[in-house]
């Protein structure tokens, strides 16, 4: 107990401690001019328990009457204690006679000195009885308002005074080139975000002035400027291209949310390399609806032309997120060395509309949710209730998500989840609504509410709705990691009997009957399954598995008699007629033979990951440079290995602002360049700093990160007080 009480006590001090070091910061802002008035008037002071010498408390001392406050509210402390009079020291500066400001005008001896002035927040709090009864206050004659042109007037007498003076701080040409082409740079990076208007801001403008350097021109930012940095970032991408002996097409929008203005998109196009590094090549503005797969396909294969000229066979293959068409499949008919996969976030996401549309636990919480939902929200009665015990602490959802009538579910899950969570945030209160009498007299009276009081107290209803949420956020969360993690081809396979085994695991802790889900899991598996996966899990020497005699050997065992059969058609498919007969000998020279001990455990190698803390492959170019130096008896195999094993399995990319989509949907021929170049340097940019979020996303995270911070600080502070 005395440990408990112990790390409640140093939590507690840490919390105290950094919100004194916070007040310090803030105070520190203050007087350089970047923060409220009052600070000049307070210091935070640090209070410690003398029995432990830890951090007790903060307080704010007032400097002119060494009063001290309670921290909590530093606006509120200084409205009370200063505006209203409370504090005996504190009063406002009275203004210079116009006689003294003419008489030191005319000394040529003396400087200028500037008008006084005062803070007009100060005089905010004050009545006008007690704004009377400050002593030496003028009060001008046009009121708070003359406070303004006063400004203006001590600007003026500075200016006369020294007319040519320049500001210490002024930067020389060479700063003044340097700094505004870092500016240009972040612009051209974030560009989407920040509008080319906010450039004229008169805030902006202001600022550029104050640090000295010049007002920007936004001809030569999008003339002169941009094409500098797009020819840079150009000839860096085509070198990178012509050093790689192949690479694959990544394409990324064709099934992209809907934004406000209707259904337009940006279909992005990447280039992955062997090496590991990505080159984004350009976006295509789409205008509406399905995409009709000839038209797909005819935008694949012009893109694949424009990257590599005359020879096709450069591109090994494409990857795109899945779209109503058959596109991919006719481009690798056409083209027989062509590995085009479909995105496996795509198949996983598809795993959840199947659950949804084909599981009946879903069609059961679904019904119920609804039913509840309708109720809270529109009857007033109820919703009343509902409200009264919301105010009472715990925060959750003014209302709770309700999918309309005509929507289908199955397609639309994000609304499925976001009623589920809001059913279960709200789980607490409504236990308590169904147990209020007014809801007991609205029961009377309709039969609806009688309904939800029963699927509400019943405990097995909300263990399937647990059920229904953890199973999607599990698939959501696989489907997260792949995204980042952007697996390859040859990892498909075991990401597909990692997700069997987590929904496994679920089925059995929610005691959910196995054989109807593992159904649904298999039917999405098989739509979703190409030959390629196979392939690659049996090439790729990071699958290969030990034997009793030492070997290390293809993992054959782990698959199924049709996809041995898929791994054979495949590698004689990638390779010439004549060919095709020693790859399947050299496929069996594999499979008995294996790869040298000492080079197979340099392959697996692991190492762990410093910022998810997992086990990763220590270098994952291994097992393509295996193929090109230590395999090369298997001459044909080998080529089908080292143009396989480095294709990726996802085309999910860099996330374009939707800016940028109202930005090509409305520009002209010469716009629409103007834009493509700014995409194009912007995602050269994200590259090469490996980041790739936009900036919606980055600010959400940061708002998120700091109210968590804020409310986990509230909670200590509220502890330590109790204490």
């Amino acid at each position: 107990m005395s440990n408990a009480n112990s790390s409640a006590e140093d939590v507690a001090a840490d919390a105290v401690g950094k919100r004194y070091e916070r007040l310090l910061a803030l105070r520190t802002k203050a007087v350089k001019g970047k923060g409220a008035w009052y600070w000049a008037h307070f210091d935070p002071i640090l209070i410690t328990n003398p029995d432990t010498n830890h951090p007790k408390s903060v307080k704010l001392k007032c400097t002119l009457c060494d009063a001290a406050f309670s921290a909590s509210n530093p606006s509120r402390t200084a409205s009370e204690h200063l505006k209203r009079g409370a504090c005996p020291n504190f009063s406002l500066p009275p203004l210079a006679s116009p006689s003294s400001q003419r008489k030191r005008a005319s000394d040529s001896s003396l400087d200028v000195s500037p008008i006084n002035m005062f803070d007009s927040s100060r005089l905010m709090g004050f009545m006008p009885h007690q704004t009377r009864e400050l002593q030496g206050l003028r009060i001008l004659s046009g009121g708070r308002d003359d406070l303004r042109p006063l400004a203006m007037l001590e600007e003026s007498v500075k200016r006369l005074k020294s007319p040519k003076a320049s500001p210490a701080y002024a930067l020389s040409k060479e700063q003044a080139d340097a700094a505004f082409d870092l500016l240009a740079d972040w612009f051209f990076e974030v560009c989407g975000s920040v509008t080319f208007s906010s450039l004229e801001h008169p805030k902006f403008t202001a600022f550029l002035k104050q640090v000295g350097l010049p007002e920007v021109s936004r001809r030569e930012l999008l003339c002169s400027r941009l094409d500098s940095k797009f020819e840079e970032a150009r000839r860096v991408s085509e070198a990178r291209l012509r050093d790689a002996a192949f690479f694959q097409v990544a394409s990324d929008g064709w099934k992209s949310q809907i934004c406000s203005e209707g259904d337009k998109r940006l279909v992005k196009f990447m280039v992955n390399l062997p090496n590991g590094t990505r080159v984004f090549h350009k976006v295509v503005y789409s205008n509406g609806g399905v995409v009709p797969s000839q038209h797909a396909e005819e935008v694949l294969w012009e893109t694949v032309g424009d990257i590599c000229g005359g020879n096709a066979h450069r591109c090994v293959g494409i990857v795109a997120d899945r779209y109503k068409g058959k596109a991919l499949k006719s481009l690798e008919l056409q083209n027989n060395w062509m590995v085009n996969l479909s995105c496996q976030i795509q198949g996983f996401c598809s795993l959840i509309k199947d659950f949804t549309r084909e599981l009946p636990l879903f069609g059961r919480v679904t019904e119920k949710c609804m039913k509840i939902a309708n109720l809270i929200n529109s009857r007033p009665q109820v919703r009343n209730s509902f409200l009264k015990y919301r105010l009472q602490g715990v925060e959750v959802p003014a209302f709770i998500t309700v999918p309309t009538p005509k929507c289908d579910i199955s397609k639309n899950s994000g609304l499925f989840i976001a009623m589920l969570e809001g059913v279960l945030t709200c789980s607490q209160i409504l236990h308590l609504v169904v147990l209020d009498d007014t809801f007991k007299v609205a029961c009377l009276e309709d039969l609806a509410a009688a309904e939800v009081a029963g699927v509400v107290q019943d405990v097995g209803f909300w263990n399937e709705v647990e059920a229904a949420h953890s199973l999607i956020k599990l698939i959501m969360s696989m489907a997260e990691e792949v995204e980042a993690e952007r697996p390859l081809v040859g990892q498909c396979l075991p990401l597909w009997e990692e997700m069997r085994s987590k929904i496994k695991e679920w089925c059995t802790k929610y005691n959910v009957v196995e054989g109807p889900v593992e159904r649904i899991v298999e039917r999405r598996f098989k739509k979703n399954y190409q030959p390629a996966w196979s392939a690659a899990f049996i090439l790729d020497p990071q699958y290969l598995v030990r034997d009793a005699s030492g070997k290390y050997l293809p993992p054959f065992k782990c698959l199924t008699h049709e996809q041995e059969k898929d791994v054979e058609q495949f590698v004689t498919r990638l390779v010439a007629g004549e060919e095709a007969h020693i790859a399947l000998m050299e496929l069996m020279k594999w499979r008995s033979e294996g790869l040298d001990p000492l080079y197979a455990q340099a392959v697996q190698l692991k190492q762990q990951d410093p910022v998810t803390g997992k086990m990763k492959i220590a270098n994952p170019q291994s097992s393509r440079l295996v193929w090109e130096t230590c395999l090369k008896e298997f001459k044909s195999l080998s080529k089908v290995a080292v143009r396989l094993l480095f294709l990726q399995a996802t085309s999910s990319g860099i996330k374009c602002d939707w800016s940028f989509t109202r930005l090509l949907g409305g520009a002209s021929r010469l716009g629409s360049e103007k834009v493509q170049k700014l995409i194009f340097v912007a995602a050269h940019a994200k590259l090469e700093r490996q980041h790739f979020s936009s900036v919606e996303e980055n600010d959400a995270e940061l708002l998120r990160s700091v109210n968590g911070e804020d409310e986990m600080l509230n909670e200590v502070l509220a502890h330590t007080s109790s204490i």
